[in-house]
């Protein structure tokens, strides 16, 4: 039988934005934050707020609210932000050198260990310390190596191939940056980011007055 998560995607998405305005408030010297306080800050109501952190125990303490550097620390080890990931990156054109340009995924124990492409143009070249091999060589290294993390950046044509590839050499999930939803065997975390999703989401938001007053003004002759 397949696992279901016990957990909605609306919450699992939202625990970042949590992880990210705590350390944010832990910075700034704040102590402790009542899920009315968090709320307005996250844009949420307070009753999100803890109806989504109960999901996962009680955490707050009634009259005093959460306590901001335990509640961080708390979601980080829920994020599985307590271990480390050895993370690889194939396809080392633009999205693949900005991930591994990007200083602070090791930070927060996302270490870069390899680059692979399949260009001639591309292998040999240094990404932020990183030589970038050839394709031909993935899977000896994903042999030789423990690799957690795939980061997939390559033209969606060769995506679904390279994805079983990465499967077969034992990754546990893929941050899929090719513009075309994978199948993957179950078991196998998969985040897609459709960039031109984002600009589509920005495109609505700009026009969406102006699409209801005309859709109003249809209705309404």
């Amino acid at each position: 039988m397949a696992y279901k998560s016990r957990v909605s995607d609306a919450v699992v998405r939202r625990l970042p934005m949590y992880y990210r305005h705590l350390r944010e408030l832990e910075k700034a010297g704040v102590v402790r934050i009542s899920s009315q306080e968090l709320g307005e800050r996250m844009n949420l109501t307070a009753s999100q707020i803890r109806q989504d952190i109960n999901c996962f125990g009680g955490f707050g303490q009634q009259g005093y609210g959460y306590h901001v550097s335990n509640l961080k620390e708390r979601i980080g080890a829920i994020l599985g932000l307590n271990h480390d990931y050895h993370v690889i990156i194939v396809g080392a054109g633009n999205i693949g050198r900005a991930v591994a340009n990007y200083p602070g995924f090791a930070k927060e124990g996302f270490h870069i260990q390899a680059m692979f492409d399949v260009s001639p143009a591309l292998v040999g070249i240094d990404v932020h310390g990183i030589l970038v091999q050839p394709m031909e060589k993935l899977g000896s290294w994903m042999n030789a190596h423990q690799v957690d993390i795939a980061v997939l950046a390559v033209p969606s044509a060769f995506a679904q191939e390279t994805a079983n590839l990465l499967v077969e050499g034992g990754v546990r999930a893929i941050w899929n940056f090719a513009p075309v939803d994978l199948s993957l065997p179950e078991g196998i975390a998969v985040n897609n980011v459709h960039l031109s999703d984002s600009l589509h989401i920005l495109s609505y938001r700009m026009n969406e007055k102006e699409l209801f007053e005309t859709l109003d003004a249809n209705r309404n002759p």
